[in-house]
């Protein structure tokens, strides 16, 4: 990239930056990006029938604020503030090509001034919300067992930056209303998606007693409750994003097992509540497997992250589904199409997101991801490895 080119995107994530600095001074949500809805990556939504088929991607937990990958984005940004879309770079084409793509988010965005921190407290430059949206993400899932890592202040400032560069965003709020909707976005076709975001718990760090919307906790009836409200509401399709199960764990736990099991099992007037169940936290791809005919993809494994604890943490998968309109309104939408890509970020330098289905290279990481996500008979219904 030209000296040029990165000065402007310099500029440009630097006024996504002071905006969400200055923006918290007022202390009140600006209006939710759902006002006003758009297609894909943020286009204007071109006219199309409201039934036509649609893809949906989904990646694993970011994790941007360890070392290795600050200075890596540090250095793809010429010194100039961070850039994290040169890591991304690499499964780009995957998520840019899906009609909706969306991402989990596992870290607190702070200021443009920082401090950025990795574990146990996380803070992330406010940039990744730049790199998030030119890499072709559409909504990000923000409920994590790190979300409350700098209170309340980094749930506001987090989505802040998400609504500057026009992502949407479920899982935690600023306030009762905006906990009360879920993340509404229009596929490339026009379907109407609902994103719903839950989880496990956030590290002993309580929510406010007088501010229980701050984050969405794992809670069975809350779930179902949230998607019958949500297709009530028009969804087509309703996507839960749970971030849930043991650390570097590949078999998914009790409370994935039962959970998978209740939210795939409730219905409404003979229809699923729910169309999809998409995991985080485990740092390791997870079994996907269809589940009272609904499919479950346990877990993703990581999208971004720098050493981890085990090789295991550093490999992940990106979820790939084509839904197909009901031939009778009122009735589900179908996946017709389910596929996995296995993912590897690769430590370099450059630290960089490989796509393991488009090269030869670390065949023994892709023949363990793909064990792992096989592992509950989802080959026999139908899953297979994209590209």
């Amino acid at each position: 990239m030209s000296a040029y080119k990165h000065n402007l995107y310099a500029a440009a994530v630097l006024l996504a930056a002071l905006a969400v600095g200055c923006g918290e001074q007022d202390g009140a949500p600006p209006p939710h990006p759902e006002s006003k809805p758009r297609g894909h990556g943020g286009a204007p939504m071109v006219k199309a029938s409201p039934q036509q088929p649609f893809t949906l991607v989904a990646s694993g937990e970011i994790i941007p604020s360890v070392p290795g990958v600050l200075s890596t984005a540090q250095t793809d940004a010429a010194g100039v503030g961070y850039d994290f879309r040169p890591m991304l770079a690499g499964v780009k084409p995957v998520v840019s090509s899906a009609d909706l793509a969306v991402c989990h988010l596992g870290a607190p965005l702070g200021l443009l001034s920082g401090p950025f921190a990795g574990y146990p407290v996380f803070q992330s430059p406010p940039q990744l919300a730049s790199a998030l949206k030119a890499t072709g993400y559409d909504s990000c899932s923000t409920a994590s067992n790190h979300v409350l890592d700098r209170g309340v202040p980094g749930v506001h400032r987090t989505l802040r930056a998400l609504e500057t560069v026009g992502l949407r965003h479920v899982g935690s709020a600023r306030s009762a209303t905006e906990a009360a909707r879920s993340a509404r976005v229009l596929a490339r076709t026009g379907a109407k998606v609902a994103h719903l975001s839950y989880t496990y718990g956030t590290n002993g760090t309580h929510r406010p007693a007088s501010a229980p919307w701050t984050v969405n906790l794992i809670d069975e009836k809350k779930i179902i409750a949230d998607a019958r409200a949500a297709r009530r509401a028009g969804a087509d399709v309703v996507v839960v994003s749970a971030h849930w199960g043991t650390e570097y764990r590949t078999a998914p736990n009790e409370q994935q097992i039962r959970l998978a099991q209740a939210l795939t099992a409730s219905q409404t007037a003979g229809r699923p509540d729910i169309d999809l169940v998409i995991g985080t936290h485990a740092h390791t791809p997870q079994p996907y497997e269809k589940v009272n005919g609904t499919w479950v993809a346990y877990g993703l494994g990581d999208q971004i992250s720098g050493p981890m604890k085990t090789p295991e943490g550093n490999w992940g998968t990106i979820a790939r589904f084509r839904f197909d309109p009901p031939e009778r309104p009122g009735e589900r939408w179908k996946v017709t199409k389910a596929e996995y890509i296995p993912q590897l970020a690769v430590q370099g330098p450059p630290l960089r997101m490989l796509n393991l289905a488009r090269t030869p290279a670390h065949a023994d990481i892709r023949k363990a991801i793909s064990e792992a996500v096989l592992s509950r008979g989802a080959a026999a219904e139908g899953l297979t490895m994209g590209r």
